[in-house]
């Protein structure tokens, strides 16, 4: 009876086998696909200083050894190649004579010579391997345009060092009936990839130090214990072959591999006597958990984000101090302050940490330098680190992380057909066992912005309403209507949707449509330029005439005495930077643009920014408008290029590190508060206001200052970005003393 007992409990709970050669419903830390290989992919590297993140001496992997190359017969065709390599899409230089310091070590390459076609520099001629003439005061470098390759792994990466071939793939496999059906999979039982199947891990001296590095691995931020007894009737009856032992992490490492341990021998029996197959129980962040009450009394830090990241769980890292975000300096960033980091965000531990700006640059103060983190810290506050002097440190050395996250299986519920390369075509989802199309009604760049997310391709840089010129031989039946996102969801089928179909025109060729790119711009008002340059202008109505053509003045200009009296203008300047990782272009070719005779010049856009006075209900009270009649690079930062300008019909656009200037003496460049009583109000300006070019962030294009105009005169303080400030010190703004009752104060 007893026997029987224990057969129907293990049938209830575990039905099938502990399967060996297959992923499905695992938990992998197994980073997901990119449509770029890197499988025996020669290793290159920026290295040197003084350098940016896009520039250094050109180091090698080879044979194990990292080395240089000399700078004899270099060229620029040499250094497209290169940069190309590395994952920029050009070379604007080439350094000789070890201008980024002398290297160590071999000397890999000598009198190298490029066609510029090669998709490697060992394709290139040379004298061969490791036969050089020169020292390493000889050593090339490069300089590379500061624009990603789509789809490129990306550069100044500080990864774990180590050698990831002895532990290729880590999951956890579930032994209990629903918890196979669940995604995330938190608890089970630990196997390692080995030869064509998987394989065990024994836990004689197993202790929680290494559950945390496996969690952290698998993308949970904790730890838990885990009821062996439960596991032990089902494992006794189970063969398990164990290719590793004698796992001894500290808790700190970032991967199984960095962890002292042991591998078993070939044909070898008795490598775990006495002991099972190991288990671990992991505690998923709120973004993942299923349990909803439980999810309320997990709480992520406050005082730590990520912003400007393609994908969930990576992005630029920015700490909270005195109500006001600021960045993080990369002198000595490594993975386990990155780690640190991650896991109180409520992801794992840092898969990868970035240097130079790799995520973008800030633009607020920068408040840490050098930061030490040993790993078991609860916040990136509690590690050591230095202040920030002017002279330390530019936003162009901004730290960032991807963090490890756990696998939720949602790239298998959406995919994107008929385009002409990986990153465009239509957006079919799964419903049920069924494909089928979305309708493109209402299809916005926030829709489009989670498609991109949730196939793991980066940032929206189009949302498509016709799809007509894509191939349509294989088109299915539309299975998704009204769709609303907020933009920050995790999947398609997380945002609002109509329960049965319902769209306008449902025919194929107006199904919904993507186009991804890893890189996009970034735009971000220099708010204490606005707060500066405001002053009130009383301006006659017979200067004005091709403002109110392009509709630059309040409604009740058109009822006044043209050409007598004047209308009153609050005036400013507009410094608009691109901080992103791509060059900000109008979404309408130069085809398409308009010319306004009054103003001689070009509308590449109908709406850039949007300027309005509110009151304390958040009621415009007066509101303006900029058309962009002229993207431009008015300056940019040291080493950048300008790319752009309006004379002769040019191409129109910002490109990154450089900022476009609107004075204040031009016109349209204001707000009209002809008609606005004196009182206390909220200046706000909104830059790209419609989405229309694709952005990495839209949450800083808003920008706010409290707004004082007692009738004659006009002050604004707190100007500040949208985002800059935390949720208490927004909302003190918000209720400054006389805002509520719209009095003087």
């Amino acid at each position: 009876m007893e026997q029987l007992t224990r057969g129907l409990l293990l049938v209830l709970l575990f039905p099938c086998c502990l399967t060996q050669t297959t992923a499905s419903n695992t938990t992998s830390a197994t980073p997901t696909s990119s449509p770029q290989p890197r499988t025996d992919r020669l290793k290159v590297r920026l290295t040197g200083f003084p350098r940016k993140h896009n520039e250094g001496r050109v180091e090698l992997f080879h044979k194990g050894e990292w080395g240089t190359i000399c700078d004899d017969d270099f060229s620029i065709v040499n250094a497209h190649v290169l940069c190309r390599q590395l994952g920029f899409v050009e070379a604007t230089g080439w350094t000789h004579s070890a201008k980024y310091g002398k290297g160590s070590g071999k000397i890999w390459l000598d009198n190298v010579l490029c066609s510029g076609s090669e998709k490697s520099i060992e394709q290139c001629k040379s004298r061969g391997w490791g036969n050089s003439d020169c020292t390493h005061d000889e050593d090339a470098g490069v300089v590379c345009k500061d624009e990603r390759i789509p789809g490129f792994v990306d550069s100044n990466v500080i990864d774990a060092h180590v050698d990831e071939n002895k532990i290729e793939e880590v999951r956890l496999q579930p032994v209990v009936v629903a918890a196979k059906k669940k995604l995330p999979i938190t608890e089970g039982v630990v196997e390692v990839k080995y030869k064509d199947g998987w394989a065990q891990v024994c836990d004689l001296g197993w202790t929680i130090k290494n559950t945390r590095v496996l969690c952290g691995m698998l993308g949970f931020p904790h730890e838990r214990k885990v009821n062996k007894n439960f596991y032990k009737l089902f494992l006794e009856r189970q063969k398990s072959y164990f290719h590793v032992h004698s796992v001894a992490c500290t808790g700190t490492e970032v991967h199984l591999a960095a962890c002292p341990l042991e591998f078993s021998k070939p044909n070898s029996t008795s490598t775990c006597v006495g002991g099972s197959p190991a288990v671990i129980s992991c505690m998923p962040g709120p973004l993942f958990m299923q349990n909803s009450s439980l999810k309320k009394k997990l709480k992520i830090s406050t005082n730590v984000r990520l912003k400007g990241g393609a994908r969930l769980g990576e992005g630029r890292v920015e700490v909270l101090k005195d109500s006001e975000w600021g960045t993080v300096c990369d002198d000595r960033w490594n993975l386990p302050s990155a780690s640190v980091v991650c896991r109180e965000l409520g992801f794992g531990s840092a898969k990868e940490a970035f240097t130079g700006a790799r995520m973008g640059q800030g633009m607020g103060p920068i408040y840490m330098n050098e930061v030490k983190c040993v790993g078991h810290e609860k916040s990136i506050w509690s590690c050591p680190f230095r202040n920030i002097t002017s002279e330390d440190c530019q936003h162009m050395e901004d730290a960032a992380v991807r963090c490890n996250i756990p696998y939720m299986g949602l790239e298998n519920k959406i995919r994107i057909v008929g385009g002409r390369s990986n990153y465009e075509g239509r957006v079919e989802v799964r419903v049920g066992s069924k494909w089928g199309t979305v309708c493109s009604t209402g299809w916005t760049t926030k829709e489009a912005m989670v498609v991109c997310r949730q196939l793991g391709l980066g940032y929206s840089m189009h949302a498509i309403t016709e799809t007509w010129y894509w191939d349509s031989s294989n088109v299915t039946d539309m299975v998704m209507s009204g769709v609303k996102c907020t933009g920050s969801e995790l999947s398609l089928s997380q945002c609002q949707h109509h329960k049965t179909i319902s769209c306008q025109k449902a025919a194929a060729k107006f199904s919904a449509g993507v186009i991804c790119s890893e890189t996009v711009s970034d735009l971000v008002l220099n708010a204490s330029l606005v707060q500066q340059t405001v002053y009130i202008e009383d301006r006659p109505l017979h200067m004005l005439y091709c403002a109110a053509e392009e509709d630059c003045l309040s409604k009740s200009a058109a009822k006044a005495n043209w050409p007598y009296g004047h209308r009153r203008l609050l005036r400013f300047s507009s410094q608009i930077h691109n901080i992103g990782r791509a060059d900000f272009k109008p979404k309408a070719g130069r085809h398409s643009w308009v010319w306004h005779a009054c103003h001689a010049h070009y509308h590449s856009m109908d709406i850039f920014t949007h300027y309005d006075l509110l009151n304390a209900n958040g009621t415009k009270v007066a509101e303006g408008h900029k058309a962009s009649f002229c993207l431009e690079d008015t300056d940019c930062h040291e080493g950048v290029s300008k790319r752009y300008e309006c004379a002769n019909f040019g191409d129109q656009g910002i490109t990154v590190g450089c900022w476009d200037l609107y004075r204040h003496d031009i016109d349209c460049q204001w707000i009209d508060i002809t008609d606005v009583k004196p009182g206390n109000y909220i200046m706000q300006v909104v830059i790209n206001p419609n989405q229309e070019v694709a952005e990495s962030d839209f949450t800083n294009n808003a920008m706010k200052c409290n707004c004082k105009y007692d009738g004659h005169r006009i002050w604004l303080h707190n100007c500040h970005i949208g985002d800059a400030f935390s949720e208490e010190a927004e909302r003190r703004f918000e209720k400054y003393p006389g805002q509520l009752n719209n009095k003087i104060s």
